[in-house]
């Protein structure tokens, strides 16, 4: 920070509402934080994403700011916190679109396995076609046709964080739909890991 800039009182003028206080700190850390999350995800668009949530989050919670110390280990953390979601995330979806298609299903090698497999497998089937129509369409578009998010978001003309979202909620109901209607064992327990977070 330069030394005519104290950043104790841009921090507070930011906390009550300074939006010129909150550009001054947003200028200043934006590259460094750009640079810290694109070591994780290794992609332009998702590591902007990220660092524009992270100054989303700060300035939602400005009047919380009086009690930051450092702003840069604040939203340091805010981004640590977005990146071990996004993480996540994706971990899941690979998962899940393993998972999904049902080439997959030859994988198992005892046929008992196979079996239980598959009837895990029409149990997911049946939770995709209980979801909305929208929401079914774009986890299909993603598991059985290995659209990218891109691709679902241009074919559908909606933003790629509409689509993010229906996916992410779609995927949650599915898992949470295999938990209610199954007896819990273990095959079950594994195949349930591919859902969690």
């Amino acid at each position: 920070m330069k030394e005519h800039v104290n950043e104790k009182d841009l921090i507070k003028s930011v906390a009550s509402g300074d939006r010129k206080a909150f550009n001054v700190l947003y200028c200043f850390y934006l590259n460094d934080l750009y640079r810290y999350v694109y070591l994780f995800l290794r992609s332009k668009e998702a590591s902007e994403e990220i660092i524009q949530d992270v100054f989303v989050r700060v300035w939602q919670r400005r009047e919380y700011l009086i009690e930051v110390n450092s702003f840069k280990a604040y939203t340091y953390r805010i981004a640590k916190n977005l990146l071990l979601d996004e993480i996540r995330k994706r971990q899941i979806e690979q998962r899940v679109l393993v998972m999904l298609r049902p080439e997959n299903e030859e994988s198992c090698e005892k046929s008992d396995e196979r079996l239980i497999y598959k009837q895990y497998y029409q149990l997911a089937q049946n939770a995709i076609n209980l979801l909305p129509e929208k929401r079914r369409q774009i986890v299909e578009m993603r598991t059985k046709e290995g659209l990218s998010l891109d691709e679902i978001a241009e074919r559908l003309s909606i933003s790629k964080n509409v689509v993010k979202k229906q996916l992410y909620a779609g995927l949650g109901f599915i898992r949470n739909h295999l938990r209610e209607y199954v007896e819990f064992s273990g095959t079950l327990l594994l195949f349930l890991s591919l859902f969690d977070n």
